[in-house]
């Protein structure tokens, strides 16, 4: 045991590329497309078809497009901080992984539990976004579920059971247990078909932008644009998930960094268009509609196109959905791996080669929440989780660099530590942002997660000792 764990067991690290069990590793069948596709999977989504209105009509009006780069810009330098640890640290479990590493145990829990509620609530939320679409599109064709199952349980409004957003949620885990070849190939394809229907907004809706529309262009101010990139943040979260796939790389030293850097630039150029023409056809003010793109194309009497748009949003929700509950289960297999989290999140399939049982667990208390519970005032929620993850990640670069400067490193961040530091201070920046309930909701979550630490993980760590002579013990008997 060396100093740093006698001093204090809540910092002991975990071992860079030595603290894996072999016979545990999960199959490396993924390159870099397959990455690219994972990112913008979950990036393209619920941003560009549902945030951007309400972003653009009650914070940044036509600004919305400087809102899209400020959130751009602080995402980019947490991206290269990622690349950084994900070429150096190629284990899964993302964030959480690389505070282990880094800055030890209790910091480690502190934001695995706080992905936790990032990757798992930020599910069911998307998964109640589908359900509305999805609704939409069936009533098209004259159809119309029972209205006791249309919603979350809502007494009052005669909804007891959002039986869409339960279903998909149970779909998407099925696709995921059949092993994470077969669940990127099934993203790819959303992929293409979400990404062609923002080629065709941007291509026919550039012939409809009407310049008057962008003025005033800042109706709110700095303020209003500052806000609104707090706002539109969520439509970034996704990047981060494709470090989660680090063990299933085929090489991760060079795919990762490729993955994340050129999913995220691809999406931050498509925002910015989008809130571009978006603002540039419909006036700011009359954007806050749950579908701001379709409702664009309504505006100037292009319903049919409407109605392909509206594909395209399920299309890209159902992607979101699929990339962040990899991103859970992934997370949960790391966490129970190290023994911080029960054993069954841990448990690998022998066909599939994944963590089929946990991914079950996980995906049907997704499936509740989403069937049973409103989610609508998330996006804040899992937006202040992840600037807190990103500020994390990029100040351990900086303590890496320094505790391990000899360390193999497939990508280096460069301007260390300039850049770690504004990706840190840009995140904390965006949180103040945000509004005070949302900082108490997000105290009270990480209290619980500390309860449940001291109550379980810190005792059934692989790395503390009293549990390494334990096991010695029963391998010695059972031998």
């Amino acid at each position: 045991m060396n100093q740093n764990q006698n001093r204090s067991s809540l910092f002991r690290k975990k071992p860079i590329a030595t603290g894996d069990n072999e016979s545990n590793m999960l199959k490396r069948v993924l390159g870099p497309l397959d990455l690219m596709t994972l990112g913008v999977g979950a990036i393209i989504g619920t941003g560009i078809f549902v945030l951007t209105g309400v972003a653009a009509a009650k914070y940044a009006g036509p600004g919305l497009v400087l809102s899209f780069l400020l959130a751009g810009i602080i995402c980019a330098f947490a991206a290269l901080c990622y690349s950084e640890f994900a070429s150096s640290v190629p284990a899964s479990g993302s964030a959480y992984t690389y505070s282990y590493t880094a800055f030890g145990e209790v910091i480690a829990w502190i934001l695995g539990w706080d992905l936790i509620l990032e990757y798992g609530f930020a599910s069911a939320a998307v998964a109640s976004g589908w359900s509305g679409y999805f609704q939409t599109l069936l009533s098209g064709f004259g159809l119309q579920l029972p209205h006791a199952l249309t919603s979350a349980f809502s007494p009052e409004k005669g909804t007891y059971f959002d039986i869409t957003a339960a279903a998909i949620t149970l779909i998407i885990t099925f696709l995921l247990t059949r092993g994470v070849k077969e669940a990127a190939r099934a993203n790819g394809i959303m992929v293409a078909i979400k990404i062609i229907v923002v080629l065709i907004f941007i291509g026919v809706g550039v012939f409809y932008v009407q310049p008057d529309n962008w003025q005033p262009f800042l109706p709110f101010g700095i303020s209003g644009v500052t806000a609104g990139a707090a706002t539109v943040f969520f439509a970034y979260i996704g990047f981060d998930a494709v470090s989660t796939a680090a063990e299933e790389v085929k090489r991760p030293q060079r795919d990762l960094p490729i993955g994340i850097i050129a999913s995220l630039a691809i999406c931050t150029v498509l925002y910015i268009v989008v809130s571009l023409i978006l603002t540039g056809i419909v006036p700011y003010h009359m954007l806050n509609v749950s579908d701001p793109v379709a409702f664009a194309f309504e505006f100037v009497q292009l319903k049919g196109l409407s109605w392909i748009v509206s594909l395209g949003a399920i299309t890209g929700i159902t992607t979101v959905l699929l990339v962040m509950m990899y991103g859970q289960t992934r997370l949960l297999y790391s966490m129970s791996r190290d023994g911080l989290l029960s054993p069954v999140f841990s448990k690998v399939s022998g066909k599939s080669q994944t963590p089929a049982t946990g991914t079950w667990v996980a995906g049907i208390i997704v499936a509740l929440f989403s069937g049973f519970i409103s989610l609508g005032h998330l996006a804040e929620l899992t937006n202040i989780g992840t600037l807190f993850a990103f500020a994390v990640v990029s100040l351990g670069i900086i303590v890496l660099r320094k505790n391990n400067p000899e360390l193999k490193r497939g990508f280096r961040v460069p301007l260390v530590p300039l850049i770690p530091i504004l990706s840190a201070v840009g995140c904390m920046y965006l949180m103040t942002r945000l509004a005070a309930l949302t900082w108490i909701t997000f105290f009270g979550w990480l209290i619980i997660g500390l309860i449940i630490y001291f109550a379980y993980g810190r005792h059934h760590s692989h790395l503390n000792p009293a549990r390494r002579i334990s096991d010695s013990f029963k391998t010695t008997n059972g031998k």
